[in-house]
């Protein structure tokens, strides 16, 4: 019965953590409805666009096709207006999937021979645009760089993502632990004993 009693335990400390990844992985995450990218402490909001296949849909991170497509950042501080900011896709070579960083991104040999599309740096006033096609699906991981005025990096986002994303992410993992957690529960209160007689 202890035995019981732990496994429920750690059924209902995990489950805000697989939610959570569920619905955030890198430095997008969903707030209130809208999509948010945090650069270091900044924030700004983050869309994707694939008008020829999605129309005026919004993405935050996972594509379904792989076509042209448009990221948008619209900031929310204004230090990010003052100073330049690229944009840069990697194909995704870490081997951390999800879970790559900047760390994992700045340890790879030749930066350059995986580097799909890269913008430049360039102040924005207001809202910042990226245009890319992108020619086959896959993993990928964007990278949003603002630059102070002294040249040195100084706040960076990553964000992996999918293009040709139709999987179910973790939600197959937390219906799992729900279902779990309903099991443990029937069997604890004495229903599911009650059922089998």
């Amino acid at each position: 019965m202890k035995l019981l009693q732990r496994c429920a335990g750690l059924v209902v400390l995990l489950l805000p953590v697989f939610v959570q990844q569920a619905h955030a992985h890198g430095g997008v995450v969903e707030e209130e409805d809208v999509c948010v990218i945090r650069i270091s402490y900044l924030k700004a909001h983050f869309k994707i666009y694939q008008p020829l296949t999605s129309g005026h849909k919004e993405f935050c991170e996972d594509l379904p096709d792989a076509t042209e497509s448009i990221f948008v950042m619209e900031y929310l501080h204004d230090e990010m207006r003052r100073v330049p900011v690229d944009f840069r896709i990697v194909r995704d070579v870490t081997g951390k999937g999800r879970f790559a960083r900047w760390d994992d991104v700045a340890a790879i040999d030749d930066l350059e021979s995986v580097t799909v599309m890269y913008q430049a740096p360039a102040i924005e006033p207001d809202v910042f645009t990226a245009i890319y096609d992108f020619a086959e699906e896959g993993d990928y991981i964007g990278v949003v760089t603002a630059t102070p005025d002294t040249g040195e990096r100084l706040h960076i986002a990553v964000f992996p993502f999918e293009v040709g994303y139709t999987g179910f992410g973790y939600w197959p993992v937390v219906v799992g632990l729900l279902l779990l957690a309903e099991l443990l529960y029937l069997y604890m209160s004495g229903r599911l004993a009650r059922w089998w007689r």
